[in-house]
């Protein structure tokens, strides 16, 4: 293997074990090295987080697995950052993302956070309880192509539906793509409200992601 290959590796394993002063230094390692920082994320720390997408998929990895080496992953993000020319993060889609009003729970909508990011995505992340109208107002300040939005309680799927009403009365339904996603919803689900598609994982939400924007 070459010393790029060694490095990529290396990475892939820092991140898969949660060791975030592994990350960094090998991070800082490639930038110093004169690897550039989009290739250290799209082949060292994104199919790191992916094939953990994957294994927990199956059931042979866990949440706190992947909020461990989620934290590796942004330790190492950190350091490449500023090495992001503005050109290669100006074709990245942008993605808001957030969980509807009405819920707190957060953990799978960091997951597809985490997901999205590792794939290349650039991501307003706007938290929890948020209501429909700030996720359309962030859209509109970041120039976003996706609007992503996740509950795990059923009471808060109307806020899902609320978003899509509230896109069509402000004529700008069709300048978003909007993914709905979480333990009570589903296709039948998000086709009933007129959103584009439903992720039942954070793997597939971000697969789904990718062939609405490309």
């Amino acid at each position: 293997m070459t010393d790029k290959d060694t490095l990529l590796e290396g990475l892939k394993a820092a991140v898969a074990d949660g060791d975030d002063d592994r990350a960094q230094h090998i991070c800082q390692q490639a930038i110093d090295s004169g690897i550039d920082p989009v290739v250290v994320i799209r082949q060292g720390m994104g199919p790191a987080m992916e094939q953990l997408g994957r294994d927990y998929e199956a059931g042979e990895c866990f949440i706190p697995e992947l909020l461990i080496a989620s934290d590796a992953f942004y330790a190492g993000l950190d350091v490449l950052r500023p090495y992001i020319k503005f050109d290669q993060a100006g074709d990245r889609a942008k993605v808001v993302i957030g969980v509807v009003q009405g819920d707190t729970h957060d953990i799978g909508k960091n997951l597809v956070k985490i997901m999205l990011e590792a794939a290349g995505f650039e991501v307003y992340d706007l938290g929890r309880d948020v209501p429909p109208l700030k996720f359309i107002e962030k859209a509109e300040e970041t120039g976003a192509k996706i609007i992503a939005m996740s509950t795990l309680m059923t009471t808060a799927m109307d806020s899902m539906q609320g978003l899509v009403d509230l896109l069509k009365e402000k004529g700008l339904r069709d300048k978003y793509v909007v993914l709905i996603g979480g333990g009570p919803v589903s296709k039948k689900f998000a086709d009933k409200i007129g959103a584009d598609d439903y992720g039942a994982s954070a793997s597939e939400a971000v697969r789904i992601a990718n062939r609405l924007v490309l």
